[in-house]
């Protein structure tokens, strides 16, 4: 059972998180718990830790924003004592959850869970701090922002659990943001695809990096409500589900923004050159497209780069001007990216086409495109965010 910042946001929900942990256990199951920091702690001791230098050592500032979890755990694990159940804390370096040593960003490479299966087959509740583990040297590392959802699922893997609950403050997966299209509906099940690529494309729900473990590892992930009893979705195998729907969802992603570098001269190499300079700087390129200019010998390419890396990026090609030889590069950060999302368009023809026309209809404008083997993405003018997510919720018949 996984509870985010929400769930443990006080000591009333922690008593709330407690009595559902509670109530698991007394169903007969061996339970594992993995906590976030309160909501909005991580964020008060990351502005503590840039405050006392903005170039903080990235070991140290692992120290303090790691806190917040061991906080929950510890006071987690004392709510469950007062409700009689028994229970312990393991922090990442007890248990241990072994990862790189890439302070800030760590990846899980082990968990030892011999103590924490000894001590669960005995009836205590293992309550576990996400977000954190133990680097090769010895020192507290952390996973990255969101990095709580990923401990839970690596643990479920490593303790071989029936399923991995995570508890939040939706109470399931839908076809589309709620508050934009108020038909959309809960799905009872989806595929760890279709849920791998909503989430790289918008969807808020569950962080990427925890579904790409939960679909190697084979965990069955359940989307809860921390707040009511409502039946959540089942983020499972492609082979456990009965009838496949065409679609599973529309999502968007507002944080885009289009950059076209034109005049580019028209020779191998050049397109390497414009990408290896932005990969130098970290900048992660989504959308490409290459167009054939106007003028000969020439061409231009447009691409898409998250809205908070516009100005690195338009940065770096500046200072990259004289070894690409492009003519001018424009920008446009009122943009969005509009997916549509299903395992179906596998065996279905026609899907993308259906896109089209239904934003050609309402006319919406599409400026690039991008598929995968599940997946259509356009990119359009932001203006037309909320009206695109819903024309093309009906079209493809999601509407409850």
């Amino acid at each position: 059972m996984k509870f985010g910042g929400t769930s443990m946001a006080g000591i009333e929900r922690i008593r709330g998180v407690a009595a559902r942990v509670a109530a698991e256990r007394a169903a007969g199951h061996e339970v594992a718990v993995v906590v976030s920091a309160m909501a909005g702690e991580t964020d008060r001791l990351v502005g503590f830790a840039q405050a006392a230098s903005p170039l903080a050592d990235r070991a140290e500032y692992d120290v303090v924003v790691a806190s917040g979890e061991q906080v929950t755990a510890g006071l987690l694990a004392i709510a469950l004592h007062a409700a009689g159940v028994p229970a312990r804390s393991w922090l990442g370096w007890q248990l241990a959850i072994a990862t790189t040593d890439a302070h800030s960003t760590a990846r899980i490479e082990d968990i030892d869970t011999d103590a924490v299966l000894a001590s669960m087959a005995a009836g205590s509740v293992a309550v576990v701090p996400g977000f954190q583990g133990i680097g090769p040297d010895g020192r507290v590392t952390t996973l990255g922002r969101g990095g709580s959802d990923t401990s839970a699922v690596a643990l479920a893997a490593a303790l071989h659990a029936d399923r991995c609950d995570i508890y939040t403050d939706v109470d399931g997966v839908y076809t589309t943001d709620p508050r934009i299209v108020p038909r959309a509906r809960k799905l009872a099940t989806i595929t760890y695809e279709e849920m791998l690529e909503l989430a790289s494309v918008g969807a808020k729900v569950l962080q990427t990096r925890s579904v790409e473990l939960a679909m190697k590892e084979k965990v069955r992930v359940q989307v809860l409500s921390s707040f009511n009893d409502t039946p959540g979705t089942l983020v499972v195998g492609e082979d456990e589900i009965v009838e496949q729907e065409l679609i599973a969802g529309v999502a968007y992603n507002r944080n885009e923004a289009k950059i076209t570098v034109a005049g580019v001269p028209d020779r191998p190499g050049v397109v390497a050159a414009i990408f290896g300079a932005l990969a130098d700087a970290q900048v992660n390129v989504d959308m490409i497209v290459q167009n054939i200019a106007y003028v000969a010998g020439t061409t231009d390419v447009t691409f898409t780069v998250p809205r908070t890396e516009l100005a690195l990026s338009e940065d770096v090609l500046a200072k990259a001007k004289a070894a690409i030889g492009y003519a001018t590069v424009t920008s446009d950060a009122a943009v969005a990216k509009i997916s549509v999302v299903g395992v179906g368009m596998r065996s279905h023809a026609g899907v993308a086409v259906t896109m089209f026309r239904a934003l050609g209809d309402r006319g919406i404008n599409i400026q690039a495109i991008t598929t995968s083997e599940i997946k259509v993405s356009v990119l359009i003018a932001e203006e037309y965010t909320e009206l695109a997510v819903r024309v093309l919720h009906t079209a493809y018949g999601l509407d409850a």
